[in-house]
C-alpha cells in the first residue's frame, strides 16, 4: 500500500499493509497480553524454582533440582509492551522523517522498545515485588494468595518498598531485556528477507513469514538472556529476608559480578530462547490472523 497519507505527506504507519490506526495498535496490545500471557502461565511454576535458586543456591542446585534458571518474563506487560512499541516507532520515525528513518532504523528500534518497557514495567512494578516476595519467603511467613499477598505487600510498605521500590533495578533489567529483544528480532528478521528470503515478504506464504518469525525470536531471546541476567538475579535477591535494608549496590556486590552474570545462565539461555521465539511467534500469528501482517522486513 502507499506509505503516503491522506494528506500525500509520508507517513510511517501507512508503511504496512493496513494504516496503523487506533484500531491496530488496540489489537496489537491485545496480541501482545495473548503473547505473553499463554508463555507465562505455562511458566510460572518454573519461575519458582529459578527464583529459589537465585535467592538460595546452595539449597537450589541446577536444572535437576529446581528447573532453576528459567526466564522471569513480563507476564501482563505485553498488553503495554508490543502495542507501545508499535505507537513509538511509528511517531519516532514521524519525527525523524523519512529519510533519517530508513538510514537509523536500529536507533527507531531501540528508542522504540525502551520507551514502550518504561510504561510497561510502571505497571507492573507492584505485581513484580509480590510475585517475588512470595516466591523467596520461607513458608508460613508471608501469604501465598495473591490478593493477600497485595495487601500485606502495601500494609507494610515502609519495609517492603512497595509499591515502586523495585522499579529501578526493574528498568534496569527489562529495558535492556526489552530493547535486546525487539532490536535483535527485527535485525535477524531484515536478515533473512534479505539474504535468505530476497523476494516481496507479502509473496512467502504465512508459514514461512511464521517460521522467520520463530527463528528471530529465538535468536533474539539468546541475547536477551545474557544482557538481563545480572539484574535478574539482583531482583531476586531483594525479596531474600537476608538482604532487607541492603541497597541494590551492596547486594551486588556480596554476590559478586561473576555469579550474577552467569549463575544458571547456561539453562536460562537455552530456556528464553524457545519462550521469546514462541512469544513471537503467536504475537504474529496473531496480527496475521487479524489481517494486520507479520512483524519485520527488508
Amino acid at each position: 500500500m502507499s506509505h503516503l497519507a491522506p494528506s500525500g505527506k509520508w507517513d510511517a504507519r501507512y508503511l504496512g499493509p493496513v494504516p496503523h490506526d487506533t484500531s491496530y495498535y488496540a489489537k496489537c496490545m491485545l496480541g501482545g497480553l495473548l503473547a505473553c500471557g499463554v508463555t507465562h502461565a505455562g511458566i510460572t511454576p518454573l519461575d519458582v524454582a529459578k527464583c529459589n535458586m537465585q535467592v538460595n543456591p546452595a539449597k537450589y542446585k541446577g536444572l535437576t533440582s529446581g528447573l532453576a534458571t528459567l526466564v522471569r518474563e513480563e507476564g501482563q506487560t505485553g498488553l503495554f509492551k508490543y502495542g507501545l512499541y508499535e505507537v513509538f516507532k511509528d511517531t519516532y520515525m514521524n519525527l525523524a522523517g523519512e529519510e533519517i528513518s530508513n538510514k537509523y532504523k536500529p536507533a527507531i528500534w531501540l528508542a522504540g522498545s525502551a520507551s514502550a518497557e518504561v510504561f510497561a514495567d510502571i505497571a507492573l512494578c507492584p505485581f513484580e515485588m509480590t510475585k517475588v516476595k512470595i516466591q523467596t519467603s520461607s513458608s508460613g511467613t508471608f501469604p501465598t494468595a495473591f490478593g493477600a499477598a497485595l495487601q500485606e505487600m502495601s500494609k507494610n510498605k515502609i519495609e517492603t518498598r512497595y509499591p515502586f521500590g523495585s522499579l529501578i533495578p526493574l528498568w534496569s533489567r527489562q529495558i535492556p531485556y526489552t530493547m535486546a529483544k525487539f532490536f535483535f528480532f527485527e535485525k535477524i528478521v531484515q536478515l533473512f528477507y534479505t539474504h535468505v528470503f530476497t523476494e516481496p515478504k507479502e509473496t512467502y506464504s504465512k508459514t514461512t513469514q511464521l517460521g522467520v518469525t520463530f527463528a528471530s525470536g529465538y535468536f533474539a531471546g539468546v541475547v536477551c538472556a545474557i544482557v538481563s541476567h545480572p539484574a535478574d538475579t539482583v531482583v531476586s535477591l531483594m525479596g531474600k529476608p537476608a538482604n532487607k535494608g541492603k541497597s541494590i549496590g551492596q547486594i551486588a556486590s556480596e554476590t559478586g559480578a561473576v555469579a550474577l552474570a552467569t549463575k544458571g545462565l547456561g539453562t536460562r539461555v537455552l530456556m528464553i530462547g524457545t519462550l521469546t521465539g514462541f512469544q513471537w511467534w503467536i504475537y504474529d500469528t496473531f496480527k496475521a490472523t487479524m489481517g494486520l501482517g507479520t512483524t519485520g522486513g527488508k
